[in-house]
């Protein structure tokens, strides 16, 4: 396994997410998880799956130290009598006394980021995580968090796959130090049904899925792969062992369009280009 190191934490370039899993999927592929290899396992409030998760790790025998568990609080949480009350549940959920990474999910337009990166603070100083971070902020909102928190914003969980340029936020990411983490890798299944992406897979006996996630790792992002099948798992993990050349990188990131974006829900997402 590959790290990705940001501001004192060392992170998994590899996960596992459970988006859009159901507690009896997760609790069935999460062995074979843990067998191929995966440490770094993403969940989120809104996934209503913690407890599930949780679960299937103390079934499968994980020791926890061995671990890197992420969780996101949700937007209806962001207040002051609901923040650190919610991630008090998800903990128990889990069945641990910290996870390792806590993210506010998504911006919303209600709550400032400043107050949003204060109750994470807030939650990190109890013990309650030992990293936080942010998903889905935009470059300016990013910036902010960085300005205003007094822990280190050691991630910022983004939308990430070739048919979307990231490129100026992975600038920021380098300039800041922010680690970039990579949500929705296939694209809703685009790329594992790619012609340049399997053309190239071929040629390094890999398949389009392991191309896309290799592709991210090489550019130093964090990246989740999920599936909801314990045969396909192996797979995902099984991209260690090959190099893409920086011909195939910028190749696969040439598939880039304007209409790339996939994921921004009306009331939470910020604007991008901000």
């Amino acid at each position: 396994m590959q790290y990705v190191k940001a501001h004192g934490a060392e992170i998994p370039a590899l996960g596992f997410g459970v988006f859009r899993m159901s507690d009896t999927e997760v609790e069935a592929v999460i062995p074979a998880a843990l067998e191929a290899g995966f440490r770094h396992f993403d969940t989120a409030q809104i996934y209503q799956n913690e407890a599930a998760l949780g679960r299937a790790l103390v079934s499968a025998g994980a020791k926890r130290d061995e671990l890197f568990l992420t969780t996101k609080v949700w937007v209806d949480n962001y207040s002051a009598d609901r923040f650190a009350a919610s991630v008090d549940e998800s903990l128990d959920k889990l069945g641990v006394d910290q996870v390792d990474l806590l993210l506010a999910h998504w911006p919303g337009n209600t709550v400032p980021v400043a107050q949003q990166i204060e109750w994470l603070n807030e939650v990190q100083a109890a013990g309650k995580t030992r990293f936080i971070g942010v998903s889905n902020y935009n470059r300016s909102q990013l910036r902010e968090a960085i300005s205003v928190s007094e822990a280190p914003v050691v991630t910022n969980q983004i939308e990430i796959h070739p048919y979307l340029d990231q490129s100026a936020m992975l600038g920021l990411a380098a300039e800041t130090g922010t680690a970039l983490t990579g949500y929705f890798g296939m694209a809703d299944g685009a790329v594992p049904g790619d012609e340049l992406i399997s053309q190239i897979g071929a040629k390094h006996g890999k398949t389009a899925a392991q191309v896309g996630l290799r592709w991210q790792i090489q550019q130093g992002i964090i990246v989740l792969s999920k599936t909801a099948k314990p045969a396909r798992v192996a797979e995902n993990f099984d991209i260690f062992d090959f190099t893409l050349s920086d011909d195939e990188i910028k190749a696969i990131g040439g598939l880039a369009r304007a209409d790339g974006r996939l994921v921004s829900p009306e009331g939470l997402a910020p604007d991008w280009a901000a």
